[in-house]
């Protein structure tokens, strides 16, 4: 299958107001592409594989929209349409709007892409790996003969969480793995894929609550539990902000955790910290991470001043991880 992409470069200002004028053509599905900072609720959802902050923000956007071609015409609507046709659809609309408002430059490349399967092609990045002992694999890949024996854990990424390859995740696996117990019950915020949660229970974990904001995540945890056999019972997910969200702190329940793991961002581990201390029993393991080096000491303070000792600070590339303890 071919695929024609047509690239318009603007302005961050006029990129909701192209995307609906070009929707009225057909054109959906826009790819963005901008150096706009991430709101506060944007950052409170990066709970994985957690990026450092972008370049600083340019006013310069990129929006690209694909259309199927076949037989030198492309299909746009179920229907037939010439490609010079559409691309003239296109500059006029760019133009009437030009007449109005700001738009930027306005200019329109175009580039083919051939037998794209937009689903699974990116499957070629992801290849198994290991996090010290333990062998992470997706489904499409069998383990290395001198991979037989370790502790595996199977996950597919999707298009949505993370799969443990980020020095975030590798901070939190390392301290679950050193303080986890048979008799231990794991709350995992921002569970996303579900990695923290089902590996805690391959260490030994009695049972596993992850939360998180995003309604993808219970399709993620679905299909990451039934790859790793992890029964429904022993690890439960619930949507909603536990920050914020009374209803969500009451199901999770109160001074019930031996353990409460975050890998959010600081923006995000800051208010959160004196709410989880309520989930928390006493003597209770808080392990966090997602934090940028420069933010350690802000994510330090918040972790004292909610009448928490701090047990470690550990280090990974330009991440770090803080373990701390809720004292009786």
């Amino acid at each position: 299958m071919k695929w024609i992409k047509f690239k318009i470069k603007t302005i961050t200002d006029a990129e909701d107001i192209i995307i609906s004028t070009l929707y009225d053509l057909g054109l959906e599905g826009a790819q963005i592409e901008d150096k706009i900072p991430l709101s506060p609720l944007e950052k409170e959802q990066m709970f994985v594989d957690i990026l450092p902050e972008g370049p600083e923000d340019d006013g310069i956007a990129y929006l690209s929209f694909f259309v199927e071609e076949s037989d030198g015409e492309l299909i746009l609507n179920g229907k037939k349409i010439a490609r010079e046709e559409l691309l003239a659809q296109i500059r006029e609309q760019l133009e009437e709007l030009r007449r109005f408002m700001e738009i930027g430059e306005g200019k329109i490349t175009l580039e083919e892409t051939e037998d794209v399967d937009w689903i699974n092609n990116w499957k070629q990045y992801f290849h198994q790996f290991t996090i010290d002992d333990v062998l992470v694999i997706p489904s499409w890949e069998k383990a290395a003969p001198e991979d037989q024996g370790k502790l595996t854990l199977h996950i597919d990424p999707g298009t949505a969480f993370g799969t443990g390859m980020h020095e975030t995740t590798q901070l939190c696996i390392r301290a679950l793995r050193k303080y986890i117990t048979p008799e231990t019950r794991l709350l995992d915020v921002g569970t996303g894929s579900g990695i923290l949660a089902i590996l805690s229970i391959m260490f030994g974990a009695e049972s596993a609550v992850g939360t998180d904001l995003d309604p993808c995540a219970v399709e993620a945890v679905r299909e990451n539990k039934e790859a790793n056999g992890i029964a429904d019972e022993a690890f439960q997910l619930l949507i909603g902000n536990i920050i914020t969200e009374k209803e969500i702190q009451d199901a999770v329940g109160y001074e019930c955790y031996d353990i409460v793991a975050a890998n959010i961002l600081a923006e995000v581990l800051v208010p959160l910290t004196p709410v989880i201390i309520h989930q928390l029993k006493k003597g209770g393991i808080y392990i966090t991470s997602g934090i940028i080096d420069d933010k350690e000491q802000t994510v330090l303070e918040a972790v004292k001043a909610a009448g928490l000792e701090v047990l470690e600070v550990n280090h990974q590339g330009e991440w770090v991880g803080i373990v701390a303890r809720k004292n009786p």
